[in-house]
């Protein structure tokens, strides 16, 4: 796309300026089952716990080698907004790593092992060790802001999803728990905009978003389902049905708990992912900015640190 094609397009469809909301959450009264009587549904969603820390400090670790390439003032101010928002994210989520999970004797290392070698090894700036020519290296720098953004769709629709579950409420899930995940979904509906906008402002194209996606959605799902299995097997009311990313049981009763409202199911997930893939799509008409904003202006956490 040629420079004059890009300053016809407005850069950043990011209303108003995003903020870094400091939260403070206390896990000590957390159960390990946070929503009373679902081992499955609570392991299944502690699992983004173990998911999102290294991919987020990644995102910020690119969107800062993104940003002298950034030729709109505006979008520059959504991106430093956005590395912000998501190294809070990142650092809550360790938190309830460390505070959390960890109080509950859950072992978590060696699943983040894994997910940090996907980060720091194979999508790295030398991925596998293996330095990128330099006249690919803008290139190589774009396809992984275009995964950022197939993700970023993803969160989004979770966001969303985390926002309008009130079953959750009904069944007296954990207040904590609940806000960490609605707070952090709320402000993935904030920035939703901002990781599309930037992949095409640096020349991202639409057939190369259409394979991304054929890419990430089932890594980024299946990587969660295998933490979420980790999580059970160490569940002595979970561990004799021996939870797999590789066995069906924990597929089926993954689909078994979403008909009863408490998870989304994969079906619907991957219809939500979808639109992802329509030429004449962008985020900004995803979700809504102003239910994000009126949970996030009542967050508990974040209330207690703007007080």
């Amino acid at each position: 796309m040629s420079l004059s094609g890009k300053s016809r397009r407005r850069a950043s469809h990011t209303a108003g300026q995003l903020q870094q909301r400091r939260v403070q959450f206390d896990w000590s009264q957390t159960p390990l089952h946070w929503l009373p009587q679902q081992p499955f549904t609570s392991h299944f969603i502690n699992e983004i716990n173990l998911l999102l820390p290294a991919g987020e400090f990644w995102f910020c670790k690119l969107y800062n080698q993104a940003l002298p390439l950034v030729q709109d003032a505006k979008l520059r101010e959504d991106v430093q907004g956005f590395i912000r928002q998501e190294a809070m994210h990142a650092r809550a989520h360790d938190g309830a790593i460390a505070e959390y999970l960890g109080a509950h004797g859950v072992e978590t290392e060696s699943y983040i092992r894994r997910v940090s070698w996907l980060f720091e090894v194979a999508l790295a700036d030398a991925p596998f060790g293996r330095k990128v020519p330099r006249i690919a290296q803008r290139q190589w720098l774009v396809f992984r802001l275009g995964l950022i953004a197939a993700i970023e769709h993803m969160t989004c629709v979770l966001g969303k999803y985390a926002l309008d579950n009130k079953r959750w409420d009904e069944l007296g899930a954990d207040p904590v728990l609940l806000d960490l995940i609605r707070w952090h979904g709320a402000e993935e509906v904030e920035h939703r905009s901002v990781a599309f906008d930037l992949y095409r402002h640096l020349g991202g194209s639409y057939p190369t978003r259409y394979y991304l996606m054929t890419i990430t959605f089932p890594v980024v799902f299946g990587l969660w389902v295998a933490g979420a299995a980790h999580l059970m097997r160490q569940d002595p009311l979970l561990a004799g049905k021996r939870p797999s990313a590789l066995r069906p049981w924990i597929w089926l009763e993954w689909q078994r708990q979403s008909k009863t409202g408490l998870l989304p199911s994969l079906p619907w997930l991957f219809k939500e992912e979808l639109r992802y893939l329509n030429p004449w799509y962008h985020p900004e008409n995803e979700a809504s900015t102003e239910q994000a904003l009126a949970y996030l202006d009542n967050s508990p956490a974040a209330r207690k640190m703007a007080a």
